[in-house]
Parts: C-alpha cells; structure tokens; sequence
C-alpha cells in the first residue's frame, strides 16, 4: 500500500480526475456535483496527517497531559476495521508505550456520544492501549459534546500548536 504525500496530487487522485473526465465528456455539472459530494469526505482524510503533526508538536513542546508523548501516528488492523486516527506514544513505528487513542472528525457536525462509543470501542483495539488509563482525544472541526474526553482540539489548537 502507497501513500500520496503530495496534497494537491491527493485531491486530483481523490475527486479531481473524475471531474476532468466529465468536463472532458462535456458534463460539468456532473463534475460539480462529484465535487460536492466528495469534498467533505476527502478534506477529512486530507486534514488528518496535519492534526498528527500539530499534536507531536504540542507534546515535544510539552503542551499536552502526556508528558513523555513524543510522536504521533495511526493505526489499523489489516481489514482497516477498526481505524484510529491518532495515537499518542513514546516511540515509533513500534510504541513501547501507548498514551493516548484519538479520532479526528473534521466534518460539519460535532463530537457527539455516538463518536466517543465509536472511539472507545475502537481505541480499545490498538496494542498497548489500556483503558481507564491510556487517554482519548477527539479532533473536531465543528466542536465536541461528547463527555469523556481527555483532550480536544478544534481548529484554533491545530493552528496553534505551529506557532512557536
């Protein structure tokens, strides 16, 4: 399996190539209405690498609970169910300890207890991840309601942890 790093080239493979291919066909409304449909669900996927980054750089700057959190990453099995989008640890690719499971939702709604009962099932998945005592952490970009979390960040705390 590949990961694209380029962003630009992430959209093009993501929506962008369908688009051209109706415009080329002389439909673009239908390219629109590919755009539309797809956009929320690709700035998501797009948005997750840079909250991982913003959330290592919080913790080398010792801003967050973890005081010995020093990089963060993902993890999934191979069926990619369950997939945590953030996890907290002391090393990598292989943590030897396990601080935090997280997820990002970047879409219109919040955080609710839907998500969390999500997040606690499948945070409870990751190797080294003990519950009661490995934290949880949401990223949300229309707020949290849940109850339950250790740390959540919303847009401000994502850009901000970039400025030194």
């Amino acid at each position: 399996m590949y990961r694209v790093a380029d962003s630009n080239l992430r959209l093009y493979l993501g929506i962008l190539r369908a688009v051209q291919e109706q415009a080329r066909r002389g439909r673009p409304e239908a390219g629109f209405r590919a755009v539309e449909r797809r956009w929320s669900s690709w700035r998501g996927r797009a948005v997750e690498p840079l909250v991982r980054e913003s959330l290592e750089l919080a913790a080398l700057d010792g801003a967050l609970p973890w005081p010995d959190a020093e990089t963060v990453g993902g993890w999934w099995n191979r069926r990619f169910d369950p997939e945590v989008d953030l996890v907290g640890a002391d090393q990598g690719p292989v943590a030897g300890s396990v601080f935090f499971a997280g997820s990002v939702k970047w879409l219109g709604g919040a955080f609710d207890g839907r998500d969390m009962a999500a997040l606690r099932e499948a945070a409870g998945a990751v190797p080294g991840f003990v519950p009661g005592e490995s934290g949880l952490v949401a990223a949300s970009l229309g707020g949290v309601t849940a109850d339950g979390l250790d740390l959540a960040w919303g847009p401000g705390d994502v850009v901000g942890a970039w400025r030194v």
